[in-house]
């Protein structure tokens, strides 16, 4: 019965922590940004960069550790050592928890340095798409909204 619940808590946990990862590419827009007045700037692209976007830091990912280490840990020995097991499962789980939904969001990114038509040179970073690809010397637009820019063709 407790190692249904470890396995079904565990499952629990990376559905929270994988549904908890946003996407960063130039292509999707949060639902503050839909239908929100943008400023598009032109501009060629000088230089690309392969570059990582280090993944989220939630209390979820710590949390669903935590919870997972504490039921398996509680489940070792009896009495009091299985509360000691209990809470020190907690700990480590919630370390485990962490690390693991930072690894899991993690992904690979583009930094994208455009001299643009006003004569400025910028720098965007934003999540690397399969089916975009930029190249050194392509003219690309720059949207920006409410502080958020992305490049696109």
């Amino acid at each position: 019965m407790r190692k249904a619940l470890v396995v079904i808590t565990a499952f629990a946990a990376l559905a929270l922590v994988g549904g908890c990862a946003s996407s960063l590419t130039g292509d999707t827009y949060s639902r503050d940004e839909a239908r929100t007045v943008q400023t598009v700037r032109m501009g060629t692209i000088e230089t690309l960069r392969p570059v990582k976007i280090e993944g989220t830091k939630t209390p979820i990912g710590a949390g669903a550790g935590a919870v997972i280490g504490g039921v398996a840990g509680s489940s070792v020995g009896g009495g009091r050592g299985s509360a000691v097991a209990a809470v020190i499962g907690a700990v480590a789980g919630g370390l485990l928890g962490a690390m693991t939904e930072e690894g899991l969001t993690r992904t690979q990114g583009v930094e994208i340095t455009v001299l643009e038509d006003d004569g400025s040179m910028r720098a965007y970073v934003q999540q690397v798409e399969e089916n975009q690809i930029f190249r050194v010397g392509e003219r690309v637009r720059i949207l920006s909204v409410n502080g958020t820019s992305r490049v696109a063709h």
